[in-house]
């Protein structure tokens, strides 16, 4: 039986290409993907082979990335050179080019010959372009049986390079988003590093310098008691940074735990509220508590809970210069709310969804006059969230910001939280990655 006997006819090439078309849409790897489509463009064009060359602007060339498998090796070794070839004709014009005899043809680049031991006959080369841009091409060589390419071959071959440049751009976009995510990574876990050796070497010099600042400070004469005092206050300070560094490393490091007992709310929101009274009053603020008449009453850590709503007090009351600071609290079904509002400097709109990021500072020369490393609203989250609760602010710049906690009133409901929580998650991860799915 002669080739053009076993020859497809149009209706079966289409009906192959539909089918090699779903095939490629389900690979996700791009090399399996390239050498397969060289394979079928071979079988449905009837050629000896086929191959699928890239452009690389800086070596001014074309470089095989896709070949049959006993010539890949050889053939990744030779660029082709845009001027002087066949395939640079058609990566420069991003048009198709049909030459049914290279010997004669002042373009065939012969080196790829040379080297492979092989004699090319006739070649149909196709541009491979995405969005405009061409960025390889896509050959098949010696057509088989009567030895004259077809429009129809064209088309196929034009359909096949469509989706190898679409393959290859999602190729270098995962390429990129797997760069960035490393190098978020890295500097996520640079982060992670900076706060565990800072928290741990800091602590024990801190403790000493406190201590004897606080002996020393009853055995100077009143006229340096000045001094000593700001180096307590100072002291004080660095001491309360580096314990939130510690909190943060014990909660990335998985150390930190939740010790669940009921609370009285209330009663713990009355006391922050006491503690921060003198502040309020050396800044002329107003500092009001608005509870229900009835004990909000929720399972969780005190101390926890107590670090989470001190740092948001503090930080209301730092960048309030004028007006005051408002504590209420309120049930809501399954949920208890502690709300901090305020009549300060407010936070920009591009700052707030970054507000609660470890060491971000909104830039303004507001809050660098207060300092601090924007770690406090940081550690706040972090509490909240082992007890699977959220905080969320609102705020307009010039007028103040209001901070809402929401917690579960008992830890049962916060655990099923948590497992929706994960099952969202996954379902996300798994979306987003379908083949590890």
């Amino acid at each position: 039986m002669s080739d053009n006997q076993n020859r497809p006819n149009r209706e079966e090439q289409l009906e192959r290409l539909i089918e090699v078309s779903r095939d490629l849409s389900g690979m996700l790897d791009l090399e399996p993907l390239l050498q397969t489509i060289v394979a079928e463009a071979a079988d449905l064009t009837n050629s000896q082979e086929a191959s699928i060359l890239l452009a690389n602007p800086e070596r001014n060339a074309l470089e095989f990335v896709a070949a049959p498998w006993h010539k890949r090796d050889r053939l990744s070794q030779i660029p082709v050179p845009l001027d002087g070839s066949i395939a640079g004709q058609v990566l420069q014009l991003g048009e198709p080019v049909l030459v049914p005899d290279v010997q004669n043809d002042p373009r065939h680049f012969a080196d790829v010959d040379l080297y492979t031991d092989f004699k090319t006959t006739s070649i149909l080369a196709v541009p491979m372009t995405f969005q405009a841009k061409t960025i390889g091409v896509l050959t098949a060589v010696n057509k088989l049986g009567d030895g004259r390419f077809t429009q129809e071959d064209t088309y196929i071959l034009e359909t096949l390079a469509s989706q190898a440049a679409v393959a290859i751009n999602n190729a270098n976009l995962l390429k990129q988003s797997q760069e960035a995510y490393d190098d978020l990574s890295e500097l996520d876990r640079m982060k992670s590093d900076f706060i565990a050796i800072t928290s741990h070497e800091l602590r024990t010099p801190l403790g000493l310098i406190l201590g004897h600042a606080t002996f020393l400070n009853e055995m100077v004469p009143e006229d340096l008691k000045s001094q000593m005092d700001v180096i307590v206050r100072s002291s004080l300070r660095l001491k309360e940074i580096v314990e939130d560094l510690s909190k943060v490393n014990n909660f990335l490091s998985g150390q930190a735990r939740v010790r669940w007992r009921e609370i009285n709310l209330n009663q713990l929101l009355a006391e922050l509220v006491r503690s921060f009274k003198d502040e309020a009053a050396r800044k002329h603020l107003t500092l009001d508590l608005r509870l229900p008449p009835e004990d909000l009453l929720v399972e969780g850590d005190s101390e926890k809970i107590g670090i989470a709503i001190i740092h948001i007090l503090r930080n209301a009351v730092i960048f309030t210069d004028e007006g005051g600071v408002t504590v209420s609290a309120a049930r809501l079904p399954g949920h208890v709310q502690v709300s901090v509002a305020d009549t300060g400097i407010g936070i920009p709109e591009k700052d707030l969804a970054r507000v609660f990021e470890r060491f971000y500072q909104v830039e303004s020369h507001m809050t660098r006059r207060h300092g601090g490393m924007g770690l406090g609203l940081s550690v706040a989250k972090m509490m909240v969230e082992m007890h699977n609760g959220r905080i969320s602010v609102n705020s307009q710049e010039g007028k103040g910001s209001v901070f809402n906690v929401l917690f579960p009133v008992t830890a049962a409901q916060a655990k099923e939280l948590k497992d929706a929580l994960r099952e969202t998650t996954e379902r996300k991860r798994a979306r987003r990655e379908p083949g590890r799915a």
